[in-house]
């Protein structure tokens, strides 16, 4: 137990080498930047929501070929826009809070589905969760669907076009389109991947739901805190969520005691959005360092919450959504082992 113990806490602590992250920081900062300052520009930043998770296309294949990347960040693009709407199409209807809840935890197991059997990197749903609760929790009107579209639309094509560009500079010329991989096909593993996720999804937000008023940190926690191929790859990155997400809480109290003017929020953001990404694929703790403030930034623009209850719900729905995904993936390995799976034993 306690050689357990240590090796969750060294994998917890380890931070993976550098290896060309700095090219996938800069990628994603010039992709959250460019919306967001035409956002500014027309006085509509309050629309950010949109944009930044439009640019989260910008995360995919950051590894793959220059085909498979922009393939990928093209179906991701996609999907984030169709959880916008999802989530817009609950707040617009006034959905009950736990219908929206249950709506994004069967959102959390299709898309689990679709990143597997696509070979998306980063696997999993939890930008797609991330959208569609963040939307369902907005107030929308009959406009906001357009809004998600041509936002959102053209925050994913830019990115696609950054992708490109960059692709083009290194390569001194457009590279080859080729290479398309097979999808791989649903089996049982895909199978128990987007139950296990869809169940601690569920059981975060409706927690989430009695104790705060941001169930959707809830749910993401919980998403994250399943990911992962083994007990201990989830058990890691669940303790890593938590301990990143509370040092994180503290630097966003910073910058939003500061009352930033909107050029600098959006400088914090691309700041916050590159350290991210410089860290995501090394240290995911010290990456979500850089994610929670740059989620409560974007949260600010959208909507009127007080500071202190933007913090203080974070700080409560992480711990929740953690402790829901942690038990949701002990409970996992336990079916596992009992059907003799190697990797939990």
């Amino acid at each position: 137990m306690a050689e357990s113990r240590g090796r969750l806490w060294t994998g917890a602590l380890r931070v993976g080498p550098h290896s060309g992250d700095h090219r996938v920081a800069l990628r994603a900062a010039i992709s959250v930047a460019g919306p967001l300052l035409v956002l500014w520009a027309i006085g509509r930043l309050d629309l950010g929501m949109y944009a930044s998770f439009g640019a989260f296309a910008a995360l995919y294949g950051r590894k793959d070929a220059f085909g498979d990347r922009l393939r990928m960040q093209a179906a991701a693009g996609g999907v984030l826009i169709a959880t916008m709407l999802a989530g817009t199409g609950l707040s617009f209807i006034d959905a009950p809070s736990l219908v929206s809840v249950l709506a994004v935890a069967v959102l959390a197991s299709l898309v689990t589905l679709l990143a597997y059997t696509m070979q998306w990197h980063p696997p999993g749903p939890l930008f797609a969760v991330f959208a569609a609760g963040a939307t369902a929790t907005i107030p929308a009107s009959a406009a906001s669907f357009a809004d998600v579209v041509v936002v959102g639309g053209a925050s994913a094509l830019f990115a696609l076009m950054v992708t490109t560009a960059f692709a083009v500079a290194s390569a001194r010329g457009l590279p080859p389109l080729a290479g398309r991989r097979s999808p791989v096909r649903v089996g049982m593993l895909a199978g128990e991947m987007a139950i296990t996720v869809g169940t601690a999804a569920l059981l975060a937000g409706a927690a989430g739901l009695v104790l705060g008023s941001h169930w959707y940190w809830a749910t993401v926690g919980a998403v994250a805190a399943v990911s992962g191929a083994h007990v201990s790859a989830r058990l890691i990155r669940g303790l890593q969520r938590l301990a990143g997400t509370l040092i994180g809480v503290v630097v966003a109290a910073g910058l939003l005691a500061l009352h930033l003017p909107p050029l600098a929020v959006i400088a914090a953001a691309v700041v916050l959005q590159a350290g991210a990404e410089m860290f995501i694929g090394r240290n995911y703790g010290i990456a979500m360092i850089f994610v929670t403030p740059l989620a409560l930034l974007m949260v600010e623009l959208a909507s009127s919450t007080p500071a202190e209850v933007l913090l203080r719900d974070r700080a409560l729905e992480t711990v929740i959504g953690v402790t829901a995904g942690t038990l949701v993936a002990l409970a996992s390995a336990a079916v596992r082992r009992r059907r003799g799976d190697p990797a939990e034993a």
